[in-house]
């Protein structure tokens, strides 16, 4: 598997995540199969700005609900973006966390997406 395709597959179980919820680097690594390259997906993110249709990169964050990846977009605008989603940010933490947390693999357990193109 390329760098090409497993980004691109990140990007499709992103853009799967509900608006008001958020999902971790690691999850998304552990339901793509490969549970160890969490900094992968991470590195697919950083560039997720250049896919189409648009990732909301902004719904993913550390396994503990920081905003790690607020430097890459600039300002507060994550924090912003989250916000205007409904979730609440204190101190670059989402409050709440366990509760609006998105698992792909729970989620998808009945029914998998076809995340191979």
């Amino acid at each position: 598997m390329t760098d090409h395709n497993f980004f691109e597959r990140v990007y499709v179980v992103v853009r799967l995540i509900p608006i008001g919820r958020v999902t971790s680097f690691g999850a998304i690594a552990a339901y793509l199969g490969t549970k160890g390259s969490s900094r992968m997906v991470g590195y697919a993110l950083q560039v997720s700005d250049k896919a189409w249709p648009p990732v909301p990169a902004h719904r993913v964050v550390n396994r503990q609900g920081l905003l790690t990846g607020k430097f890459h977009f600039g300002s507060n605008l994550m924090e912003e973006l989250l916000e205007s989603e409904g979730i609440k940010i204190q101190s670059d933490q989402v409050q709440d966390f366990k509760a609006i947390f998105w698992d792909p693999a729970i989620e998808f357990s009945l029914e998998k997406p076809d995340i191979t193109n």
